[in-house]
């Protein structure tokens, strides 16, 4: 059990730094009314490791749900923006979410920063971005979490957590509406049947009619639908057993893709015109089971998990009003995973803690690949059949006490081992009349890739519970196979390894009134995956870089000026570099990395009134200035995305049980670009979201 002193805060905090932001919980079911605040010794239990986020040896941030609301944040890559040197970009649809720690990402194929949501694992970008409505918690370690996470972790590791209807009960209504027809309506209940059951259920809708116009078609670029639904039960039929199932559907209906040509000379975007409507569909579910049991002196632990994600992509390949090119995309992704593990159960006065897992999966990717030539009446698919499994063994120690009081160690070592394979065939068809016309000669690929990713870190704990720290940890991301390749070398791509060192510290201050942490990285990593167009320029692939590295501060703080007041910022300073790189005659050795912000920044500030009126309970009032710069697109670093900042605003007002807010997204109606690319010879972009504004409403009891 979580032990705890507290003090009430009247006031609704900002994002602050993991110190305070990890240890907000609410009382009252009104996520902006009251809040205690856990200053020392509050233990988060997790499925890997019981810990306290802020006194352990990494860099890491976290959002509460608190926050998501007051900061009017609707998914994950609203997320980043808070969070130093963590980028997503807007790539146009839900297709894949690119994901950079550090300026270490993949555009394509798997990710190099790992997601978990209530500990099931989520494998591909395509089911990073869904509905966070129901997310209580999002932890951000930023820097390679191999060692008890493995594969595609070598970033930093996203995790999320909804409420557990055991320590919360009520209903929850909420609703919204605001520019571009942008409307939210969801329900939610946490309940229990006797002390030892609890259920939540929870549906939300969204919809948007669009920010971004269409010439050629008359209609939005981007208009949007999404919808969720998500159960949550937790038993416990003894003192030391506990059951938990989750099960989540999430399906996405957007037109997407509002690209258009980039002017290279003065940075513009022109107007979206193409005759085809793109389009992205998914349906997908996530379900877990997990069952925790306590011995006494050790704990066991077993987390079984799948994963269902069924989408189809189609995009006007040409981005022209003529009919040229259409690609679609047709993908059915399913995967299986069971990890166990057992951990000592300590004490504060223990010297050693010890950890020891299993890890196993199976994925199974389906794909299908159709390019319509339309002016040629020719069109190919290409089908994939890519089936991976793999098994894992982690160990990690922790030696406490080491020397003098307030000094450990923390050693750790995992081994992945996995087999994979591709399954390749083809046809080429009469577009109008699907006619039979040639087959491409198929083949059977096989890639099989094993490695250690061991961690070491060292750490001082002061008596005012701050750290500082020191650690290596090798990251690791398997190679894998292309679905777009036009010779025999382009099939495959080999791993990517890195080593991450880092020094940090984090300390609270003025009485825990303040807090701030400070980390200081470098990277160096072999054979980095790039993505790189097709010599044709229909479709892109992924190739290996020489070596490449990473180095930049990260520095968080967060203070409670006075009872009502709360400041925080963030900054990070990433330097990403090609060390040795070579792509055919081009040499890219010292440029900067594409998809890197060389710059990341947010300030806010929140001020909460309590009692202004007797007709009113509270008002709070926040501003956040959120900033990025410079971003450059190609590895030729000859376009790029200068620093540009965003203002967003929110006042809410609380009556009871009712909240009512107003809310406002870049106000100062800043022009920027949010992703880029070439494609057929084009230089294509897209903008970034417009001055948008809007209200909400939500009804708890």
């Amino acid at each position: 059990m979580a032990k705890y002193k507290s003090v009430i805060l009247l006031c609704c905090p900002m994002l602050a730094s993991p110190l305070l932001a990890d240890n907000i919980d609410d009382k009252t079911g009104n996520d902006s009314i009251q809040y205690q605040v856990v200053l020392d010794e509050f233990v988060v239990q997790t499925f890997k490791q019981d810990r306290e986020l802020s006194l352990s040896p990494v860099a890491a941030s976290t959002v509460t749900s608190s926050q998501l609301k007051n900061k009017n944040i609707n998914d994950i890559k609203a997320v980043s923006a808070f969070i130093p040197n963590f980028y997503m970009p807007d790539y146009g649809s839900k297709l894949t979410s690119p994901v950079y720690i550090r300026g270490i990402g993949s555009k394509i194929n798997s990710p190099a920063v790992g997601m978990y949501v209530d500990d099931i694992p989520y494998f591909e970008k395509a089911a990073f971005d869904f509905d966070i409505s129901e997310i209580e918690r999002i932890e951000v370690l930023r820097g390679p979490q191999g060692t008890l996470y493995g594969r595609n972790t070598m970033g930093g590791l996203i995790k999320m957590y909804t409420r557990s209807p055991l320590k919360y009960q009520g209903t929850n209504i909420n609703a919204s509406a605001g520019s571009y027809l942008t409307t939210k309506v969801g329900i939610s209940h946490y309940g229990k049947a006797g002390d030892d059951f609890g259920y939540a259920v929870a549906a939300n809708y969204n919809h948007s009619n669009g920010y971004l116009y269409n010439q050629a078609r008359k209609e939005n670029a981007d208009k949007y639908n999404s919808a969720s639904a998500r159960v949550r039960l937790e038993w416990l039929p003894k003192d030391n057993l506990e059951l938990r199932f989750t099960s989540v559907y999430d399906f996405t209906d957007q037109n997407g893709y509002p690209y258009a040509e980039f002017d290279a000379e003065n940075g513009s975007i022109g107007t979206v015109n193409y005759n085809s409507g793109g389009i992205y569909k998914r349906n997908m579910v996530s379900n877990g089971f997990m069952a925790n049991y306590n011995a006494g002196k050790v704990k066991f632990s077993s987390q079984t998990s799948m994963q269902y994600v069924d989408d189809h992509q189609g995009i006007d390949q040409d981005f022209t009003s003529e009919s040229v090119y259409y690609a679609q995309q047709m993908q059915k992704q399913l995967m299986f995973s069971e990890e166990l593990n057992v951990k000592s159960v300590t004490q504060e006065d223990d010297r050693y803690k010890w950890l020891f897992g299993a890890f196993a999966f199976w994925q199974g990717i389906d794909n299908t690949v159709r390019l319509d030539m339309l002016k040629k009446n020719i069109s190919t698919e290409k089908y994939y059949d890519q089936p991976t499994y793999g098994v894992a063994f982690y160990h990690q120690s922790e030696f406490r006490n080491i020397a003098v009081d307030g000094l450990s160690l923390i050693l750790g070592l995992r081994y992945d081992l996995e087999w994979a394979n591709m399954d390749y065939s083809g046809v080429t068809l009469e577009y109008e009349s699907n006619k039979h016309l040639d087959d491409f000669k198929p083949f059977n690929s096989k890639l099989n890739f094993g490695q250690f990713t061991p961690k070491v870190a060292l750490q001082y704990e002061f008596e005012s519970s701050g750290i500082i720290y020191m650690s290596a940890a090798k990251g690791y991301k398997t190679g894998g196979f292309n679905t777009s390749f036009e010779t025999e070398e382009q099939r495959t791509f080999r791993p990517e390894f890195s080593w991450n060192y880092e020094v940090g510290a984090k300390h609270p201050f003025f009485d825990n009134r303040m807090s701030a942490e400070i980390a200081l990285f470098f990277i160096d990593w072999k054979n980095q995956q790039i993505s790189q167009p097709l010599p044709s320029g229909q479709g892109s692939m992924l190739t290996n870089a020489g070596r490449s590295q990473s180095k930049g501060v990260e520095f968080s703080l967060s203070a409670n000026i006075f009872n009502g007041l709360m400041f925080n910022t963030a900054y990070g300073y990433t330097h990403a570099r090609f060390m040795d790189y070579k792509n055919g005659s081009s040499d890219y050795s010292g440029n900067r990395l594409p998809f890197v912000p060389e710059h990341t920044f947010t300030a806010g500030v929140n001020y909460s009134i309590a009692k202004p009126c007797n007709e009113i309970d509270r008002i709070n009032i926040g501003v956040d200035y959120l900033g990025n710069g410079r971003i450059y697109w190609r590895e030729d670093n000859k376009t790029s995305q200068p620093f540009y900042g965003l203002v967003n605003t929110k006042v809410s007002v609380m009556k009871g049980a009712i909240t009512t807010s107003l809310w406002a997204k870049n106000i100062t109606s800043t022009s920027y670009t949010t992703f880029y690319f070439e494609s057929g010879g084009k230089k294509l972009a897209q903008k970034g979201k417009p001055f948008s504004i809007g209200a909400d409403i939500q009804i708890s009891f």
